[in-house]
């Protein structure tokens, strides 16, 4: 979880410094969004905003969450062709993905000398804010899963 009176702050001065309504919707997406634990899709907030009377419609979502990208407070995960999701930057920037390609489940994973190892790279004209790192494979229950339809397949 991510710290909503930290995070709120932030969006409050980005507001400020673009000229922008501070509007109680946008502050009650973004303390949805600090409530999350892991990575969200604009459905699953959806849902999560109804579940507690807050209506909103999707474009509202995603406004918001356009702003709050354009402000560097969340990031958005682009795991496979459909698969968009976003979390929390303070977030995205402790841990790694591994993301099955058969599947499409996102597994995350800490690795502090991975972490270091990348923090220690110098790139040319180029200032490191933070870093993700994506791992494609396979899942040991697509695995387990093809393992099964192969024997089973010799067997006939």
């Amino acid at each position: 979880m991510c710290d909503v009176n930290q995070i709120k702050e932030e969006f409050k001065q980005y507001m400020i410094d673009k000229s922008m309504r501070k509007t109680q919707e946008r502050y009650t997406i973004l303390e949805h969004i600090c409530l999350i634990r892991g990575h969200f899709n604009v459905e699953m907030l959806r849902q999560r905003l109804e579940e507690h009377n807050f209506h909103v419609s999707r474009a509202s979502i995603y406004n918001t969450i356009e702003l709050l990208m354009d402000a560097g407070l969340i990031v958005r995960h682009q795991f496979t062709s459909q698969l968009v999701q976003y979390e929390p930057k303070l977030l995205a920037s402790t841990h790694h993905h591994a993301i099955c390609t058969y599947c499409s489940a996102v597994k995350e994973f800490k690795n502090d000398k991975i972490s270091k190892d990348i923090l220690n790279q110098r790139i040319t004209k180029f200032t490191n804010e933070y870093h993700s790192l994506y791992i494609y494979g396979m899942c040991s229950k697509c695995k387990f899963r093809l393992y099964f339809q192969k024997k089973k397949k010799i067997a006939l």
